[in-house]
């Protein structure tokens, strides 16, 4: 595939492409926007900036992804980790690794992540058991679970912004 070059348009959030593009020219340079948009030293302040970055990466799945969104104190991007891969309704997720994970980067918070490949992104009781049993590990090491976002095709929803976490 031939790499297109990107050049910011005039407009805030547009870009010029010198070269026809093909869907999936289209799709990949989605997924490196949004990779981008969630890379080191980005600061974060509210769930819906980081939806539809997390939409373009998790969304097309065909199988369950847990991931840490790892943050610094001033809630500033550390990484994107994907930690967990599952079958099509499930992901088994160790708390030990997760504190570990955020532990090795330094992290200060961390927003749960994953992803429901039905595209249906309405939490199970199973994610609120999940979220709880992690929220308590991090607590233990001083790292604040700021969020869990529940990513599918048809949407996000942020258990912070629902008062569930």
């Amino acid at each position: 595939m031939k790499l297109h070059k990107l050049k910011a348009g005039e407009s805030t959030g547009t870009y010029l492409i010198e070269s026809p593009v093909t869907e999936t020219d289209i799709l990949l340079m989605a997924h490196q926007l949004a990779s981008q948009r969630l890379s080191r030293g980005r600061r974060l302040t509210e769930p819906k900036q980081v939806f539809s970055h997390l939409q373009t990466l998790l969304a097309g799945y065909e199988h369950e992804v847990f991931a840490l969104l790892l943050l610094d104190s001033r809630h500033r991007v550390i990484a994107l980790r994907e930690l967990f891969r599952g079958t099509v309704d499930d992901a088994i997720v160790y708390p030990r690794e997760v504190v570990k994970v955020a532990l090795a980067d330094n992290a200060a918070a961390v927003i749960l992540v994953h992803n429901h490949p039905s595209g249906d992104p309405e939490p199970s009781q199973a994610d609120h058991v999940l979220t709880g049993k992690l929220r308590d590990a991090l607590n233990m090491v001083d790292i604040c679970t700021l969020d869990h976002i529940v990513v599918g095709r048809e949407g996000c929803v942020s258990l912070a912004e629902r008062g569930q976490l």
